[in-house]
């Protein structure tokens, strides 16, 4: 149809719309699947930590909403380009497991230059965004990427990989800090110790299904290291001072009893997210690892905006 014009005198266009719509669509699917790769809805486990601190800082040192969207796309960047590295670093290993040999890479759906290319990319937004911050943050954000990229070789030559997790997680709260304040703080890492034994507790729980390949394969993990009831009551005590730390917020930032209503139901779920879990039954693993704790992220952000808005009122 080259050429061609329709009744109005105009070249028709017709061939050039097919193009990009079909560009469109191929961008949307590739998309798509790097998030999936990512699970980028898995975004929701560490950000409401970010948020939480940054609410906290916010007390201390007025928000912009310039500086909130800096933030939570530098967390965002950096996460991506985390899970990106670990999807490139575990590759390998992902193609022999039997539960991850349907990710993107083993499958096929993604390459390994592809794979490269998207961490770099992500890598260069995380960098740029923490320079938009401040220039404090920008230099710190090279060595951030460098214990993010730095965990995944842990299980190669430690079962202490969990805790490893759990400490990378950490560096949120204080950089979050950090970034709306200038200046660090000691009590903020009472928020860090919270996430570093929240993630660490419930990673150790999700390891539990690869224990038998991981000892094939010679990887390190708690699980099969020491035995899965023994990696559960480990991951029991960290949990426990998750909620110990909690508590401990609430005299330090002087919140109002409302918080507390939100940390006892934290609590439950804690709970709850054990019960589901048994060394001879690792059916309901997923109900723990996605439902419980999505719930519980969303509810400590739930309970520092509402702190935020009572302080407001009162």
């Amino acid at each position: 149809m080259k050429g061609e014009r329709n009744s109005a005198g105009i070249p028709y266009a017709g061939g050039a719309w097919c193009f990009m719509a079909g560009t469109m669509g191929k961008l949307r699917s590739k998309t798509g699947i790097y998030g999936r790769m990512i699970k980028f809805e898995h975004s929701i486990f560490a950000l409401p930590f970010a948020l939480s601190a940054l609410l906290l800082a916010h007390r201390e040192h007025p928000v912009t909403w310039r500086l909130v969207f800096w933030i939570i796309m530098a967390m965002l960047w950096a996460r991506s380009a985390a899970m990106g590295f670990n999807r490139l670093a575990d590759a390998r290993w992902d193609a022999k497991n039997p539960r991850t040999a349907d990710r993107e890479i083993p499958a096929g759906a993604i390459s390994l230059r592809e794979t490269t290319l998207f961490i770099v990319v992500t890598s260069i937004l995380f960098v740029l965004s923490a320079a938009a911050i401040s220039p404090i943050c920008f230099w710190f954000s090279f060595p951030v990427l460098l214990l993010l990229f730095g965990y995944s070789y842990t299980k190669r030559f430690t079962w202490h990989s969990h805790l490893v997790l759990g400490l990378v997680q950490a560096l949120a709260p204080p950089g979050v800090w950090i970034a709306v304040t200038g200046d660090f703080a000691p009590k903020i890492l009472i928020l860090s110790l919270t996430i570093c034994t929240y993630i660490a507790g419930f990673d150790l729980l999700y390891a539990c299904q690869d224990v038998e390949f991981d000892r094939k394969e010679g990887l390190y993990s708690m699980p099969a290291s020491l035995g899965i009831g023994r990696a559960m009551i480990f991951s029991s005590l960290l949990h426990v001072v998750t909620f110990l730390s909690l508590l401990a917020l609430y005299p330090v930032f002087a919140l109002s009893p409302v918080y507390l209503g939100f940390t006892a139901a934290i609590g439950v779920l804690l709970i709850a997210e054990h019960r589901l879990v048994k060394p001879h039954d690792l059916s309901r693993i997923n109900v723990a690892f996605y439902h419980v704790n999505s719930v519980i992220s969303i509810l400590l952000f739930a309970a520092f905006m509402t702190e935020e808005l009572v302080r407001g009122v009162f």
